[in-house]
């Protein structure tokens, strides 16, 4: 190996290194993002749920707040069209997710989630 070509690959290793960890945290970042996605989606039905057989207006925000690990001071649930038997009752919920990985969370932010979903009222 010629004198001057020692030493390239830590070179290249220590150019591509930062390029790589910040593309594994986005990756992850990305990943936490689907979760809670999936957790707001999940509180969505069991807060419908929760709306449809009782008539106390915060069981939904209750049910919401059971379904997973989410922050409860982070989430919103409204409720609308409960108008008796047979109606339809729809929930939103609404949560900021919180990105706390370093350098993604100073570039993104908080991330705004969203799920709704719809019932017939049983009692």
């Amino acid at each position: 190996m010629p004198r001057e070509d020692r030493g390239q690959a830590t070179v290249e290793l220590a150019l591509l290194l930062p390029v790589l960890v910040v593309l594994l945290a986005v990756l992850v970042q990305a990943g936490v993002l689907v979760r809670d996605q999936i957790l707001v989606t999940h509180a969505a039905r069991e807060a419908v749920r929760a709306a449809a057989l009782d008539e106390d207006p915060d069981a939904a925000r209750r049910a919401a707040a059971a379904a997973g690990p989410l922050d409860r001071d982070r989430l919103q649930v409204s409720v609308a069209g409960r108008h008796g038997r047979g109606s339809r009752v729809t929930v939103r919920v609404t949560y900021r997710a919180p990105t706390r990985l370093p350098l993604v969370g100073r570039a993104v932010g908080d991330v705004t989630l969203r799920a709704s979903a719809t019932m017939r009222v049983e009692r």
